[in-house]
């Protein structure tokens, strides 16, 4: 999975959300690869009912439907058409039992659900709640455009090796390149969490592309 998190870059908002969002559903339909995107919030209904790939909600509380203003509702979002969300991303965190109500309310709506972790003990704490996914992005190579599959490798092989039962693992922080892609695959992980290394780059469909094809 290539999972592209737009944030809230003004680059990725407005009506230039849904034209990232299209330029990563030409890729995906192109090489056949496993391709989702994460709008800025305001955006996601938008963006969900205009592309065919899976579009994911940045972030989601352990708050129930009805009087919880402000909060991001599981329900909610899935009304919106997101089939899945990120959860506890390290600029939005969630305290365990609160990671452990919102994993299972999207499993109740058959909603992924990708957790992130900033380390290994980290992951092997979250896997036992059994999200699909647990994303592991050490925060300190968070948007600096050093992978951590190259800069840490040993952080990706540790996460693998702390994970319980068929969780899967993706990884993310710093992922700009090819290389990048290629070698967090290698390592074990089952794709890729990114953000800036996409957003930011100039041509949104060619380095979507560069990308994917680190997956293949």
């Amino acid at each position: 999975m290539l999972l592209i998190n737009f944030k809230n870059y003004l680059e990725a908002s407005g009506d230039r959300a849904l034209g990232l969002a299209r330029a990563a559903e030409r890729v995906s339909e192109e090489l056949e690869a496993e391709i989702v995107v994460a709008p800025p919030l305001p955006f996601l209904a938008l963006v969900a009912r205009s592309v065919s790939i899976p579009v994911y909600s940045q972030h989601t509380d352990c708050a129930k439907v009805g009087s919880t203003t402000g909060h991001m509702v599981a329900e909610v979002e899935k009304s919106a058409g997101a089939r899945g969300s990120i959860v506890n991303h390290s600029e939005r965190r969630l305290d365990i039992d609160c990671i452990g109500q919102v994993v299972e309310k999207l499993r109740e709506l058959g909603m992924v659900s990708v957790v992130c972790a900033r380390t290994p003990d980290e992951v092997s704490m979250i896997s036992e709640l059994r999200p699909d996914y647990v994303a592991i992005e050490p925060p300190e190579l968070i948007g600096t455009g050093i992978a951590v599959s190259k800069a840490k490798p040993e952080v990706i092989k540790d996460s693998l090796n702390a994970i319980k039962g068929d969780v899967k693992l993706l990884c993310g922080a710093g992922i700009v390149g090819y290389e990048d892609v290629k070698k967090a695959v290698e390592l074990g992980a089952e794709g890729v969490l990114v953000a800036s290394g996409i957003v930011k780059a100039k041509d949104w469909e060619g380095k979507i592309r560069e990308l994917a094809e680190g997956l293949l």
